[in-house]
């Protein structure tokens, strides 16, 4: 099977969207309780900034909702932008976790990033912003 010429010059339409990626929310239904959510995101990748090697982890994201809720499409295609990203695991979590604050302005949010081993090493890595109610 050949790809014909014109379809190689431009990116792809899952590139396009991944490239365009903005986290997004939506007002919290239910702003006075306090409740939680659970979102896994099981397919993460960046790069390692010293190999250039992929690393893949699973994504756990739990937290419970300031003013607004985090819109799941946007996420998914957030965190998608980070694949080709040469970042360590521990600035990579960082960074997301500030991201997410900065849009949603959660009571309370955890993300654990849980990282494939690679070369017998084994990482997890766990941040946390706020008090969970």
């Amino acid at each position: 099977m050949s790809i014909a010429p014109d379809q190689t010059e431009k990116p792809a339409y899952g590139e396009r969207v991944i490239a365009e990626a903005q986290l997004i929310c939506f007002d919290n239904p239910r702003p006075g309780r306090a409740y939680d959510l659970a979102i896994s995101l099981p397919e993460f990748t960046c790069k390692c900034p010293f190999s250039g090697y992929p690393d893949f982890a699973r994504l756990q994201l739990n937290y419970q909702p300031g003013p607004r809720v985090l819109e799941l499409k946007a996420l998914k295609l957030y965190i998608n932008s980070w694949r080709d990203q040469a970042i360590s695991h521990e600035e990579v979590v960082n960074r997301i976790l500030d991201d997410l604050v900065a849009a949603a302005e959660p009571t309370w949010l955890e993300l654990v990033a849980d990282f494939n081993p690679r070369g017998n090493v084994h990482t997890v890595v766990t941040v946390r912003h706020g008090v969970r109610a």
